[in-house]
This record gives C-alpha cells, structure tokens and sequence, in this order.
C-alpha cells in the first residue's frame, strides 16, 4: 500500500514538471515574438527617419569599384636593345646610369662592331668617290690635251706619209732614168759586139747593169705602192682614235652613272649598319634600370628599360564584374603603405580585353584566377612627382562613380 502511494506521488511530481516546462516555453515564445515586432517597428522606424544625405552616402558606396593596380610610366616601360641583327654583340660603352633623364635620339649605348662598322662604311664611300670621278670624267669627254695631242699625231702621220711617197717617187724616177741609161748604153754596146768593134764581155757587162737597174726600179715601184696603200690606213685608225676621246656616249654615261648608283647603296647600308651599333632612346624619359653593362652580351631582357615618369599613370584591374560601373573621367583615389598620403587622378581608358588577373593580394581565400580588365588613369601634376619613383608598386585603386 505504501509503494503505490509513492509511486503514485512520483508521477503527479513528474506531471507537474512537464506541465510546467510547457508553459515556460510559450513564455519565451510569445517574448521573442514580441521582441521581433518592436525591433521591426524600429527598423522601420529609423528606414523612414533616416536623412537623403545618409541614403545617398549608402548608394554611393555601392556604386564605388575597387581593384589593385600598379604604377606605370605614359606609355608603360621600354625595353631598349640591340637590333635583331647584332643580338651577339657586346656593349661597349654604356652612357647612363640608373636615374639618368634622357632625351629622344640620345645615345644610350654604343656597341661593340662600332669601330669594324665605322671602318666599313669610310670603304664604302671611298668606293663612291672613285665612281662618281669616272662619271664625272665621262660626262666631260677626254680631255683638250688629249685630244690636241691626237691631232698632232694624225698632222704627223700625214706629214710622213706624204713625205715618204715623194721621197720613194723621187727613187722611183731617179731609178726609171738609170734604167733608160743603162738599155741605150747596152743597145750601143750590142751593135759594137755585132760589128766585132767590142768583146762579147763588154757587151754582157752593160747586159747585168741593165738587169740591175731594172731590178731596183721594180723594187722601189713596190715600196712606192705600199706606201700609198698603207698610209691612208694609219691615218684613218688615228682619226678614229680621235673621234672616240672627243665624243660623250649615252652609253659610256649610264653605266658610269649605274655604278656611282650602286656604290651609292652600298654606302647607305654600311652606314644603317653602323646607325644600329648606336642604342638611342625613343622617347623623352628616365633610365629606369639597367640590364646590360660595358662588356657584357646583350642580354635577353634589353639593355636599359626607360619610362616617361614625368607623367605617371594607374593600370588597375577591374573585375569584370564591376566594369560597368567604370567609364573615362571618372576621379581615382590611389594608396600604398610606400606612399604617404592619397594619390589622385582620371580614368583615361577602359581596355576591351577580358584578361586573368596579374595582381593578387596577399589573402590566401583571394580567387587567383580571377577575370579582370585594365583599367588605365592618368595622375594628376602633384601624384605624378610623388609616384616617379615608384614604377610597377602595387597599389589599391577606388574609382568613384
């Protein structure tokens, strides 16, 4: 009878528990449902109240777009190097330093086939002075006393050929009258012989004096006639001889003039070649490091890498996500922990060209592969001089609708 009346008090105990943990939970139920119509009440409340300044600042933050970028120079950084050609060679002077400002055409570096370049192109235009000489002599003809002097010589030849025939017409008569002695002498001698007034010896004496009178006078006629025929010959070569030192061919100019043209080129290339072996920078700017020094093979990266850091620039990649909200003229606020203050400038130009993302942060949860697009802006006068040395330093980028 006791146990049943234990057992019976245990379980109104454990009822009146249960029942009563039942009504704190509605409790706390109905507390936190009133809570939450208060708090929305004064949400709205504080929505409805709130000031258009403190709206506007909200909109406005939305609008804002924030990327990292880098510091460039106008116009990004050039790499100077030798030309394709001389990608062997070695500099042999180096001009600049680190920090040096230089002007467009300056030479930056002169190369090691400077000197054997140089020495080429002083042939070459000597090559042009000797051809350019024999055109000049072409175009005036021979020269008078060249000219005079053949003159004389046709003169001479037709002084001596004239001289020479009558000389040998005179031997030719003088012969012709000896042999007309000698035929009436033998005659006269061969009408003694047949009346035996003389001997026959006598006789064949004036016989071989005829013989060798005719003999002669046939020898001169010869040389007499040779003379004539050959001397006209003489006179005619040197009287062409003549004609070709006084006249100015076409001909003779235009290949003379052919070859100045081509020596001529000749001399342009050897002197572009040399032109190559002098480095000169491009542009107006600064010398911003230095990759290959006095004696050293170019190397693969240029010798110098110069940039117009008179006027500065912000490359910033934008999400491609945010690149609606991004258009030129837009004001950029620029900052850096290695730059004191704030940096401001205006978006120039928003590329066209979906890239990966070069410049990352430093949290490990950042995406990486991000799609990004350049985003370029020009500082202003006073961020320009602050930012000049400071080339390719990442930076946080705000551009404000």
């Amino acid at each position: 009878m006791k146990n049943t009346v234990q057992n019976a008090t245990i379980q109104g105990n454990s009822l009146s528990k249960v029942q009563l943990s039942k009504t704190q939970n509605s409790f706390w139920i109905i507390v936190a449902a009133i809570a939450l119509c208060v708090g929305g009440v004064a949400w709205r409340y504080s929505i409805s109240s709130a000031p258009p300044e403190a709206m506007a600042v909200n909109e406005s933050a939305i609008k804002t777009v924030t990327a990292l970028g880098r510091l460039a120079p106008r116009g990004e950084v050039i790499k100077l190097s030798a030309p394709t050609s001389s990608q062997e060679n070695r500099v042999d002077r180096l001009l600049v330093k680190e920090g040096d400002r230089v002007k467009a055409g300056q030479v930056i570096a002169i190369l090691d086939s400077n000197d054997r370049l140089e020495a080429a192109l002083a042939e070459a235009q000597e090559q042009v002075n000797v051809a350019q000489a024999k055109l000049d002599v072409t175009q005036a003809g021979a020269k008078q006393g060249e000219i005079a002097a053949q003159r004389a010589e046709i003169a001479r030849l037709r002084a001596e050929n004239q001289g020479s025939i009558e000389a040998q017409a005179a031997t030719v008569a003088r012969l012709q009258s000896e042999v007309q002695n000698a035929q009436t002498e033998y005659e006269r001698y061969q009408s003694l012989y047949q009346e035996g007034a003389t001997a026959a010896s006598q006789r064949d004496s004036k016989r071989l004096t005829l013989d060798t009178a005719q003999k002669s006078l046939q020898e001169a006629e010869a040389t007499l006639d040779r003379i004539r025929s050959t001397s006209p010959q003489e006179l005619s070569k040197a009287e062409g001889t003549l004609s070709q030192i006084a006249e100015v061919r076409p001909v003779d100019i235009r290949s003379a003039q052919a070859e100045v043209n081509r020596t001529i080129a000749a001399r342009n290339q050897a002197k572009a070649s040399l032109d190559q072996t002098f480095v000169r920078s491009p542009i107006d700017g600064e010398v911003l490091y230095i990759h290959t020094r006095s004696g050293e093979v170019v190397s693969t990266d240029g010798i110098v890498e110069i940039g117009q850091t008179q006027q500065m620039q912000v490359i910033a990649e934008v999400y491609q996500s945010d690149i609606g909200k991004v258009r030129p003229g837009q004001r950029v606020r620029i900052t850096s922990d290695a730059i004191p203050g704030e940096l401001t400038g205006t978006v120039e130009r928003v590329g066209s060209q979906v890239r990966r993302q070069t410049i990352v942060n430093t949290d490990p949860s950042s995406n990486i592969d991000a799609r990004v697009i350049e985003v370029h802006a020009t500082l202003d006068n006073a961020s320009s001089q602050k930012a000049a040395k400071f080339t390719n330093l990442q930076i946080q980028v705000v551009i404000e609708p």
